[in-house]
C-alpha cells in the first residue's frame, strides 16, 4: 500500500464518508463461499486503512452480508462509521425452498425469499429487520434498491416514508441505488433526497449520467456515490481479459475495443487501468465516494492502493481529448 491516505467528503455537509467505501455484497457469499473469518478480517483491514463507509443490503446473501458486517463492526465505536443499507426487497420465510441454494448469485440456502415491496409499511419493516441483522440502533443511509419496475409506488409511498424516518432521526440520509440515471434524476426533482448510489453509469467507460443526473445532483446539492466502477469487471485488470463482462454479460467487440483504448492510454502514462477506473468518478464535484466490492484483506489493500496511487493530470487530458472520458473536474 502507498503511504497516502483516504480523503473524507460529506453528504449534505453533515455526514462525512471516506472517498472509498466498502461494498459488502461479497460478504453475502456472492458467487462463492466466504468465511466469517475472511469477512471480519476484510472489514478490520478496511477500518485500519481509513475506510469509514460500509454499504450492504438485505438482498446480499439473503441477509448474510448485513449479519456479517454488523458482527465485524461490533467493536467499533458507532459514530466512527457510516453504514448504508437498502429497502425494496423484504426477506420472507420460505421453508419450502430451504433445501435449495439461492438462485440470484449468492451461495446461501434459500430459507427466505425476496419479496418486492416499496410500500411505506414495507420500508419500515425492512429497516427494522436490517437494524436487527446489523446489530445497531440506527442506519445512516437508506437507499431504495433497484425500484426500476416500481417507480409509482416508490415515489408515492417509499420516499415519503423514508423522509418521515429521516425527520424522526431513525436514518440520517436517504436516496436510491440504481443501475440507471434517469429515474434517480426524477426522484431528485420530486423529493428532498440526499444521495444517489449510481452503479455503472458514471465510470471511466460509461458517462451517460452526465446528460441528466450529474448536473441535476450538483445543482440540488445531492451527493453521488459511484458504484460498479469496473463495469462488471471489464476495467478490473490492467489488460482486458478475453472473457471480460460488461453489464453482467459478455462484453461486445465494440465495448472491448473502447476498453482496450482506455487501457492503452493508461499504460502509456504508467497508470494501472483499475486505478484510473477508481479515481475517475471522484473527479466530479458531486461524487463523495466510490464503493468497491471487497471480500478479503487483499481486496481491501488493492482498492486502497488504486485510490491512493498518483495519476498525472496529462492522463485525464488525453482521455478527454480522445473522446473516451470527459474530465468532470470543475463541472457545473
Amino acid at each position: 500500500m502507498t503511504a497516502l491516505s483516504l480523503a473524507t467528503r460529506s453528504i449534505r455537509e453533515h455526514l462525512p464518508v471516506s472517498d472509498v467505501g466498502f461494498g459488502a455484497a461479497q460478504l453475502g457469499n456472492l458467487n462463492r463461499r466466504t468465511t466469517d473469518e475472511e469477512s471480519t478480517a476484510a472489514v478490520h483491514a478496511a477500518l485500519a486503512a481509513g475506510v469509514t463507509y460500509f454499504d450492504t443490503a438485505p438482498h446480499y446473501g439473503l441477509g448474510l452480508s448485513e449479519r456479517r458486517l454488523g458482527a465485524a463492526l461490533a467493536g467499533t465505536p458507532r459514530d466512527d462509521v457510516v453504514i448504508s443499507t437498502k429497502v425494496g426487497r423484504l426477506l420472507v420465510d420460505s421453508p419450502d425452498t430451504a433445501d435449495r441454494q439461492d438462485d440470484q448469485g449468492f451461495v446461501v440456502p434459500a430459507s427466505v425469499r425476496r419479496e418486492w415491496d416499496f410500500s411505506a409499511d414495507g420500508v419500515k419493516r425492512s429497516i427494522e429487520a436490517s437494524l436487527a441483522r446489523l446489530g445497531t440502533d440506527r442506519i445512516d443511509i437508506v437507499y431504495l434498491h433497484d425500484p426500476d419496475d416500481h417507480e409509482e409506488q416508490a415515489t408515492r409511498e417509499a420516499l415519503p416514508a423514508l423522509i418521515e424516518l429521516r425527520e424522526q432521526g431513525v436514518v440520517r440520509a436517504i436516496g436510491a441505488g440504481m443501475n440507471q440515471s434517469a429515474m434517480p434524476a426524477r426522484f431528485i426533482e420530486a423529493h428532498d433526497i440526499d444521495v444517489v448510489m449510481l452503479a455503472g453509469r458514471f465510470t471511466l467507460l460509461v458517462q451517460t449520467a452526465l446528460a441528466d443526473l450529474m448536473p441535476l445532483a450538483l445543482r440540488r446539492g445531492v451527493a453521488i456515490v459511484a458504484a460498479g466502477v469496473y463495469n462488471s469487471g471489464l476495467l478490473s485488470s490492467a489488460q482486458i481479459r478475453p472473457d471480460a463482462h460488461f453489464d453482467y454479460a459478455p462484453a461486445s467487440d465494440e465495448v472491448r475495443e473502447r476498453a482496450e483504448r482506455l487501457a492503452a492510454i493508461c499504460h502509456a502514462h504508467g497508470v494501472d487501468l483499475p486505478s484510473a477506473a477508481v479515481q475517475y468518478p471522484l473527479r466530479h464535484p458531486a461524487v463523495v465516494s466510490t464503493v468497491i466490492g471487497m471480500r478479503s484483506v487483499a481486496h481491501v489493500e488493492s482498492s486502497i492502493e488504486r485510490r491512493t496511487s498518483l495519476i498525472p493530470e496529462d492522463l485525464w487530458a488525453e482521455l478527454a481529448g480522445a473522446g473516451l472520458a470527459p474530465d468532470p473536474v470543475g463541472a457545473a
